[in-house]
C-alpha cells in the first residue's frame, strides 16, 4: 500500500535506497538541486506546487519542509525472517517496545537502533504505534534499514524468543538492578514499555531480570526514546568496550 512520507532527509533517504518512489511534490521556493537530479535519475516525476496547502491535504499540518513523496508504504517483516538475517557470529540483540505510542518516540528509538546495529524491534498490532510517515520523519532515513516485526501476542514472541537462547532484560523499577550491572554479552531482547504504563503484567512476566536507570534529581523517569538509547549503548559498550 502507497503512503506518503515528508521531510528533506526522509525523501532523499526514500530516493537512494530500494523503495520504489512514485512521485514528489516540491514547493517551488524549496530548492534542492541534489533530491531534482537525484529523482530525475531514478525517473522519479517531481510535482512543482505553488501553495502549502496541497501539500497538507496530502499529510497534515505537519513541519514537511516543503517536501512531500509518494512511496511504497513500510514493510513489516516475520520474527523468523530478522532471525535468519543475523550475521553468523553476531551476538543477536532485539528490542521490544511494549505499548509504545508516540511516533516521535518510535522515530527517534530507530535512529538508535541503526546507529548500533540492532538486529531487529519487535511491536505490538493492537495499541502501539506503527510505521507511520511521522516516524519516518523522525527516523531520518533509519526506518529504510531496521527491520521492524508487528506481532499479535508480545508475550508469545517473547516465549518463542527465550525458546532460542534469548535472554529479555526488561526497564523497569520492581526488583531491577543498574543497568551497567549486567553483562550483555548473550542473545537479548530489551523489553521498553509505554510511555504512561510502562511495561504490561504479561510481558514483565517473561523478562529475566530488570534493570534501572539512575534518577538522582527531581524527575523520576525520562523519555522512552532517550532511556532506550542509554540501555542500547550500554550493550554496545558490553560488547565492544575500548581496548
Amino acid at each position: 500500500m502507497r503512503q506518503y512520507i515528508y521531510g528533506k532527509n526522509t525523501v532523499l533517504q526514500s530516493l537512494k535506497g530500494d523503495k520504489p518512489v512514485y512521485e514528489i511534490y516540491l514547493m517551488k521556493n524549496v530548492k534542492d538541486d541534489k533530491l531534482i537530479s537525484l529523482a530525475k535519475a531514478k525517473n522519479v516525476k517531481v510535482n512543482i506546487v505553488a501553495h502549502k496547502g496541497v501539500l497538507n491535504q496530502l499529510v497534515g499540518n505537519v513541519v514537511h519542509q516543503g517536501i512531500v513523496a509518494e512511496v511504497e508504504g513500510y514493510d513489516y517483516y516475520e520474527i523468523d525472517e530478522i532471525l535468519e538475517s543475523i550475521p553468523a557470529g553476531k551476538q543477536p540483540l532485539l528490542l521490544m517496545l511494549d505499548g509504545l505510542e508516540d511516533p516521535h518516540n518510535l522515530g527517534a528509538i530507530l535512529r538508535t537502533c541503526d546507529a548500533i546495529e540492532v538486529d531487529g524491534v519487535i511491536i505490538g498490532k493492537n495499541r502501539s504505534v506503527g510505521l507511520t510517515p511521522t516516524v519516518a520523519k523522525v527516523s531520518t532515513g533509519a526506518i529504510d534499514f531496521v527491520k521492524v516485526a508487528q506481532v499479535t501476542n508480545l508475550s508469545r514472541t517473547l516465549e518463542q524468543l527465550k525458546s532460542k537462547g534469548f535472554w529479555v532484560v526488561g526497564c523497569d523499577l520492581n526488583e531491577s538492578q543498574d543497568y551497567r550491572a549486567i553483562d550483555y554479552n548473550m542473545p537479548v531482547v530489551i523489553v521498553i514499555g509505554s510511555e504512561g504504563f510502562g511495561i504490561s503484567r504479561l510481558v514483565k512476566a517473561h523478562c529475566d531480570m530488570n534493570v534501572v536507570l539512575p534518577m538522582n534529581g527531581h524527575v523520576t523517569s525520562l523519555n522512552a526514546s532517550v532511556a532506550t538509547a542509554l540501555i542500547l549503548y550500554q550493550v554496545y559498550n558490553s560488547r565492544h568496550p575500548l581496548k
